[in-house]
């Protein structure tokens, strides 16, 4: 069992919002990770961070997308900095994963890029503009389709999701 359809990306791109829809449109299920870590730890991702750091929080990551990946067969959202992990993105390989893109100025609009997001506290945009930097290749690498989600409806970066895996509706 895998996924039908894995969405990666920066965390405000809108993997929840389009993983629902792509699910709704595909007549499976939607899962994502952050959730299932939310739901296992019963703690959010931010007190994780607080609580036990970074690596830590990584390693819980890493165990529940492992987990997912062999557990899900409908549309999987993976958090922000999954791709970071070596085992993580190979368990990618040969899965169909839509890297969902977004600039700066749009992650401002969407998310405010306020500092309820842990790795964004003390100056948001440089950060993410470094968080970014760090990660697009990684999600490029990784990924079966890129699609932009600027300026775009969540129904519209759905559509494109479908076309650009060539997915039909169930």
């Amino acid at each position: 069992m895998s996924p039908r359809v894995v969405l990666v990306g920066p965390m405000g791109v809108g993997k929840s919002t389009v993983g629902q829809l792509l699910a709704e449109r595909l007549g499976v299920g939607y899962r994502d990770t952050d959730d299932d870590i939310v739901a296992a730890q019963d703690r959010t991702i931010a007190e994780i961070f607080v609580d036990e750091g970074e690596s830590a929080f990584r390693a819980i990551e890493k165990a529940a997308v492992l987990r997912a990946l062999t557990e899900h067969d409908g549309v999987l959202a993976l958090g922000g900095g999954a791709i970071l992990d070596d085992d993580t993105r190979a368990s990618l390989a040969g899965l169909p994963v839509v890297y969902l893109s977004m600039d700066v100025e749009e992650a401002v609009k969407r998310t405010g890029l306020n500092t309820a997001r842990p790795l964004l506290a003390v100056n948001p945009r440089k950060q993410w503009r470094e968080l970014m930097e760090a990660r697009r290749h990684l999600y490029e690498q990784i990924a079966t389709a890129v699609v932009a989600t600027d300026g775009r409806t969540p129904e519209e970066v759905t559509e494109a999701a479908l076309d650009a895996l060539e997915l039909k509706q169930a």
